[in-house]
C-alpha cells in the first residue's frame, strides 16, 4: 500500500475552501486534471481525467467544515482518501491523506510519486480557484 499526505495552509476561510473542494459538479471549472464529473447519488460520483479515464468515488464520511472521506477505485487501483479541514480564522489548514493499493504489480514503484504529484496539483488548483 502506498500512502501519501499533503498538509498546507490556504489563505481563505474554511467555508470557501470547504465549498470549493466539495462542489464536485464544478470540478471542471477549476481542476486541471478533470474533464468531467458524474454524480451518481449523494454518496457516489465518477471523475474522468482529460483522457477519459474514470475513477469511482464512494463518500464514507462527511463532517461539515471538518472532515471528508471516500473510497476510490478504478481499473488500476483502489484506496481511501481522508481530508481534514481546520479553521485558522481567515485561513484553512488542509491535511489530505491517500492510501492506495495498486491493482497491477508493475505500478507499485510509481504509485507514491504519482499520488504526490496529484496532491500537489490539486492544492495548486484549489488555490487558483479561490483567487
Amino acid at each position: 500500500m502506498a500512502v501519501s499526505n499533503i498538509n498546507t495552509i490556504i489563505n481563505h476561510d474554511i467555508q470557501k475552501v470547504w465549498s470549493i473542494v466539495l462542489a464536485i459538479d464544478r470540478y471542471t471549472l477549476w481542476r486541471s486534471d478533470v474533464s468531467k464529473t458524474e454524480i451518481i447519488n449523494d454518496e457516489q460520483f465518477i471523475e474522468y481525467t482529460k483522457n477519459g479515464y474514470a475513477t469511482t468515488f464512494t463518500v464514507t464520511v462527511v463532517e461539515p467544515y471538518k472532515r471528508w472521506e471516500f473510497d476510490m477505485e478504478n481499473s488500476n487501483m483502489k484506496g481511501h482518501w481522508i481530508g481534514i479541514f481546520t479553521d485558522k480564522g481567515n485561513a484553512t489548514e488542509i491535511d489530505f491523506t491517500e492510501h492506495v493499493i495498486p491493482k497491477k504489480r508493475f505500478m507499485k514503484p510509481f504509485v507514491k510519486a504519482y499520488l504526490k504529484k496529484q496532491q500537489k496539483q490539486f492544492v495548486i488548483d484549489v488555490k487558483k480557484a479561490l483567487e
